[in-house]
């Protein structure tokens, strides 16, 4: 008995409810099928069936009748529907059998089709229990291949076939079967889970102290946590028949409103804060997520989640609170200044020594030996130069703001320039370092921003190498079917301590070194990579690295560059025939040895130059005589360049709106220079200030009239 009624579960109920909802359909089959079969055996045969089947769709109706009213039954009650579903589906199982012996190849067909449809509908509609999958699909099944084997049927008509076709088709639905209990089964886990979570939550809704509500959009509550009632003071059922934001302060009720409506507009959550009042008459403040939901009833009112609690205390503390993010905003202001500070003052020296070091290197006075380290001064600090522009780099290849600028150049000869400032480095360590760039010819790009590339791979070559050597390999491949295009390669092989396989996955990530160690021995911010990675990639190339740790590492990228024909002339050599005549120009710069650079490189040519030390004698100069131009510095003492051009622009003389000034100064940032334009600059020189660079300002803005400066085309940054 107990086993009967493990066996006879509440699956059994589910498919009675679903077997009484087919019952018209099923009438209307048996009656069909009846008359089909007419066609192939004896229609008295046939009625006969039909009067069974109706009879036991009768029974059927009877026994599934308190299930389908949702009444609890007993196991004799599931007993009697899952008989009566065999014995009817062996009905079926039996008309088959009357074609199948009926000596016909017709009835013989019918029969095969008839019991595959039976044994398949029972696979679709028996998956609740297992008794019904077995008392609808396999009993069945068992007396079809009973009838098979062991009944007469048409002469000729090979068995074989049948028998395996019938046997191939009863294993797929039982395939089926298992797998549609199976997903049964973990439906019902899942629901039992489902169930046990809903009164957890309902639970845990009733203890916390936040006030969670579900309400539609009519206003309707149709759920409050029991929390509320701590919250407001108000017994439950009262706030059930309140009136919508009836607690609400007045003064927020419209603007909360407005709110809620434009949420069921857009979709989505938000959070809004307002005040509500208690049962005492207190006034308290309270924060709310509000977060749309799909409604209960298709096409009903949509419905609304809230999340609320009291934020009173909050409130009260928020003035301390506003204080310390001004403070916060302070430090975040302190750091921004501290960077374009830091910036300034290292391009300010480094402005003297790349430029008396470029007049230095150009000297006809210096031995080959002299000139050489004239030279590799030049290399060190324009390199000490892009190591302090890496720190702006990064931040502008994050946010897409960096531009390339290409131009011809030589791929070997930039090669052998990083080489050879980075040689003295190898050799204190006792390093070869080694250079192949075989068959290269010259290419156009941002020889910049390779050069970049290149002197951190090698750098990190070097530093990460104890014996052995470092070798830069440069080569260029053809690009099929585009001869005016090369592909250009770069490799920078070490002897060092090698990468483990998982980590080069991580070595181009920001912020990213090998291990912890690695920061402690070697240094390092782990920036360098990355920013590698984002100028290969800006460039349309790729980079990567191979290794075996211990034993060395491989960085390569390989980028697609048109060829070139010849390399552009020197910006200066071109530029200094263009300042045909006398100019006068005023200098505003508080460093000296930047007014003595300024002078030397200007000293070939015809420029009167008179000198200014900060904003006042800038403006005082300017009112006692008249200039082609003006170089105007921005971090002065006394008076700024900023205000010193914008007092300038004010003073009653005509030459206060026609005369250009130009800002040269380290500040270099976008919006430092933005400010130097809004100012009444016409355009901007960084420092390090490039002679060729300054030559062309000088010629363009003592040639055209300023009025040019009022299309934002010409106020250009040099």
């Amino acid at each position: 008995m107990q086993y009967l009624r493990a066996i006879l579960d509440e699956g059994l109920d589910e498919l009675a409810v679903s077997a009484r909802g087919g019952l018209v359909q099923r009438l209307a089959a048996n009656v069909a099928a009846a008359g089909i079969f007419a066609l192939v055996i004896s229609w008295r045969l046939c009625l006969v069936w039909a009067c069974v089947t109706l009879a036991l769709e009768a029974q059927a109706w009877f026994a599934t009748r308190r299930q389908a009213h949702g009444f609890a039954v007993g196991w004799r009650v599931r007993l009697w529907h899952v008989s009566g579903l065999a014995a009817s589906s062996l009905a079926w199982v039996g008309l088959g059998a009357l074609a199948w012996t009926s000596g016909s190849v017709d009835g013989a067909l019918c029969a095969v089709v008839v019991w595959l449809a039976v044994i398949f509908f029972a696979q679709t509609n028996a998956y609740q229990s297992p008794v019904g999958s077995v008392a609808g699909g396999a009993i069945p099944a068992a007396a079809v291949l009973g009838v098979v084997l062991f009944g007469p049927h048409a002469a000729h008509l090979r068995l074989g076939p049948f028998v395996a076709i019938l046997a191939l088709a009863f294993a797929f639905s039982g395939e089926g079967v298992a797998r549609m209990l199976r997903a049964r089964r973990r439906l019902n886990e899942t629901q039992a889970q489902m169930r046990k979570s809903e009164a957890l939550y309902r639970m845990l809704a009733g203890k916390v102290t936040d006030v969670i509500s579900l309400t539609d959009m009519t206003g309707a509550r149709l759920y409050l946590s029991p929390s509320i009632e701590r919250a407001l003071g108000y017994p439950i059922d009262e706030i059930y028949q309140m009136p919508t934001y009836a607690y609400i302060y007045p003064e927020d009720r419209l603007g909360l409103a407005a709110k809620i409506v434009e949420l069921s507009r857009t979709g989505g959550e938000m959070t809004a804060e307002y005040r509500a009042v208690r049962a005492d008459g207190a006034v308290i403040w309270v924060e709310t997520t509000f977060a749309m939901a799909p409604p209960e009833q298709p096409g009903g009112p949509e419905q609304i989640v809230s999340v609320a609690r009291i934020v009173q205390q909050r409130k009260e503390m928020e003035t301390e609170l506003i204080e310390a993010r001004r403070a916060a905003e302070a430090g975040a202001a302190a750091k921004s200044d501290f960077l374009a500070n830091m910036t300034h003052e290292l391009r300010t020296p480094l402005n003297a020594i790349i430029g008396f070091a470029g007049i230095l290197s150009g000297s006809p006075r210096l031995d080959d030996q002299d000139a050489r380290h004239a030279r590799l001064i030049c290399d060190a600090s324009a390199t000490l130069l892009d190591l302090v522009n890496s720190v702006l780099d990064f931040s502008r290849l994050e946010a897409g703001a960096v531009e390339l600028d290409p131009a011809p150049f030589d791929p070997a000869a930039e090669g052998a320039a990083i080489v050879d400032l980075l040689s003295g480095q190898a050799a204190a360590k006792g390093l070869t370092l080694t250079l192949r760039a075989d068959g290269l010819g010259l290419m156009t790009g941002d020889a910049k921003r390779l050069r970049q590339v290149l002197l951190n791979l090698l750098s990190n070559a070097i530093k990460f190498t104890a014996t052995g050597g470092v070798a830069l390999t440069l080569a260029e491949s053809a690009v099929d079917g585009d001869p005016g295009r090369a592909r250009f390669r770069a490799e920078v092989s070490d002897t060092g301590v090698g990468l483990a396989e998982s980590q080069i996955a991580h070595v181009f990530e920001r912020f990213t070194q090998a291990d912890v160690s690695v920061s402690r021995r070697y240094g390092g911010t782990g920036l360098g990579l990355t920013i590698c990675k984002r100028i290969v990639e800006l460039m349309g190339g790729e980079i990567g690295a191979t290794s075996v740790e211990g034993k060395g590492a491989t960085f390569w990228f390989e980028i697609t560059l048109p060829r070139a024909e010849a390399l552009t002339a020197p910006v200066e050599a071109a530029m200094a025939s263009e300042i045909e005549r006398p100019l006068r120009l005023l200098l505003v710069e508080d460093v000296a040895i930047n007014r003595e650079l300024v002078k030397t490189v200007l000293g070939p040519f015809d420029i009167e130059i008179d000198t200014a030390e900060d904003g006042v004698q800038a403006i005082e100069a300017f009112r006692l005589a008249a200039y082609d131009l003006v170089l105007m510095d921005v971090q002065m003492p006394v008076m700024d360049g900023l205000t010193a051009t914008r007092r300038i622009r004010a003073l009653p003389l005509p030459s206060a709106a026609s005369t250009p000034i130009v800002a040269m100064t380290a500040n270099v940032l976008p919006e430092q220079i933005a400010r130097c334009l809004d100012a009444g600059m016409d355009a901007h020189l960084g420092k390090p200030m490039k002679p060729g660079e300054l030559l062309n300002t000088i010629a363009y803005w003592t040639s055209h009239p300023r009025a040019a400066a009022a299309d934002p085309a010409t106020a250009r940054s040099a």
